[in-house]
C-alpha cells in the first residue's frame, strides 16, 4: 500500500483516519483555508504524482461547503499529476435529488456526478445511495457498497422468531428483502406518498405485521418523518417491540427530539457514514463501523481485485 495518498476534508475526518488505520497507511495531511472574500483554498500536503489518491469526504451538512472542498481537492490532485483518483463519498446526499418530479427544477444527483468527474475524479466509491439510478449518472466508474450486512450483523444470535423487516415505503424494498434474507425473516413495506421534503403519507402497510417484532430498516434517516408516520401505522397494527436500523443516520431538524419521544423504539442501529456529534447520540443508538468495508474496498480497488463481492454482503455468522 505503499503507492497510495488518502487524504480528507473537514467532514469527517475520523472516519478517513480509522479507514487509514485499517490500510495500514497514514492519512496525509490537506490544508484546508478560507480567504477574506469566503473563497476556499485547499492544499494537498503530500505528494501525489503518479500515485492512487483516494480523497475521503461524505457531503453531509453543511453540504455545500463540504461537496466544494471535495471538488478543490479532486483538482488539486490532478494537478499534481495523481495516477487515479477515487472520491470515496461515504454519503452522497445529492442521491435524493434523483428525477425531475416538478417543473423547471433541476436533477442535481446528475449535476453533481458531472462535477465530480470534472474536477477529477476517475472513480467513486460510496455506500447506499437514496435511489439506484443515481449509479447511472456517473460517467465514470463507480463502486457502490452496501451496508446491509453490517446492520445485520447487531441482531445475530438474538431470538427473531417473531420479527418482520419493515421498509418504510416500497422503494426501499429491495434492500430490505436483502437484509432481513440475511436474518431469514419475512418483509413488509410502507404505501408512502411524499406531500413535501419533510412531510409524508403512510396509508398502508403492505404485509402480516401483526402483533410482530419489527425491524424498520431505511437508508437514511433526516428529520425522522417518515419514520413516525411509519410507527403511527405500525401501532395501529399491534406491533411490539421497535427497532430501527439505518445506512445514513443524519438526524437534522427536530429528529433526535421526535425520536427520543418514542418511548417503545427498543434501539437505533446506524453507521458512521456521517459524523455523529455527543447531543445526537441517544442512550439507546449504536454506531457501527462501516470504515473496515471501505478500507477492503479501496484496497481491491488499488491492487485490482474485484469488488463485487462487497456489493452485496454475504450471510453473517456469528
Amino acid at each position: 500500500m505503499r503507492e497510495i495518498g488518502v487524504f480528507t476534508g473537514s467532514a469527517h475526518p475520523e472516519l478517513a483516519e480509522e479507514i487509514c488505520l485499517n490500510l495500514g497507511v497514514d492519512l496525509s495531511p490537506a490544508h484546508i483555508q478560507r480567504f477574506s472574500n469566503d473563497c476556499l483554498l485547499v492544499q494537498l500536503g503530500a505528494n501525489c504524482r503518479q500515485r492512487d489518491i483516494y480523497l475521503v469526504q461524505p457531503i453531509v451538512p453543511p453540504v455545500q461547503e463540504h461537496l466544494m472542498e471535495l471538488l478543490l481537492m479532486l483538482d488539486a490532485a490532478r494537478g499534481a499529476s495523481a495516477a487515479h483518483i477515487t472520491a470515496v463519498i461515504p454519503h452522497y446526499a445529492y442521491a435524493r435529488s434523483d428525477k425531475k418530479d416538478a417543473p423547471r427544477i433541476s436533477i442535481g444527483g446528475r449535476l453533481v456526478a458531472d462535477l465530480l468527474a470534472t474536477a477529477g475524479a476517475s472513480r467513486v466509491l460510496t455506500m447506499a445511495l437514496h435511489a439506484p439510478q443515481v449509479h447511472g449518472f456517473f460517467s465514470i466508474p463507480v463502486d457502490h457498497l452496501t451496508a446491509i450486512g453490517e446492520l445485520a450483523q447487531h441482531f445475530v444470535g438474538r431470538d427473531l422468531s417473531n420479527t418482520v423487516v419493515v421498509s418504510p415505503d416500497l422503494g426501499n424494498a429491495k434492500p430490505a428483502t436483502q437484509f432481513a434474507r440475511l436474518l431469514n425473516l419475512p418483509v413488509a413495506a410502507g404505501s408512502k406518498q411524499r406531500l413535501a421534503d419533510d412531510r409524508v403519507v403512510i396509508d398502508a402497510i403492505v404485509g402480516d405485521v401483526d402483533g410482530k417484532n419489527v425491524i424498520v430498516l431505511d437508508d437514511e434517516i433526516a428529520t425522522a418523518g417518515t419514520l413516525i408516520e411509519l410507527l403511527d401505522r405500525l401501532r395501529e397494527r399491534r406491533v411490539r417491540k421497535i427497532s430501527l436500523a439505518c445506512t445514513h443516520g443524519l438526524f437534522t431538524g427536530k429528529a433526535i427530539q421526535r425520536l427520543a419521544a418514542q418511548d417503545d423504539i427498543e434501539e437505533i442501529v446506524t453507521t458512521n457514514t456521517v459524523p455523529l456529534a455527543p447531543e445526537k447520540l441517544l442512550p439507546t443508538m449504536d454506531v457501527r463501523s462501516v470504515a473496515p468495508l471501505f478500507a477492503e474496498a479501496i484496497r481491491r480497488i488499488h491492487l485490482g481485485e474485484s469488488v463485487s463481492s462487497l456489493f452485496v454482503s454475504p450471510a453473517t455468522e456469528g
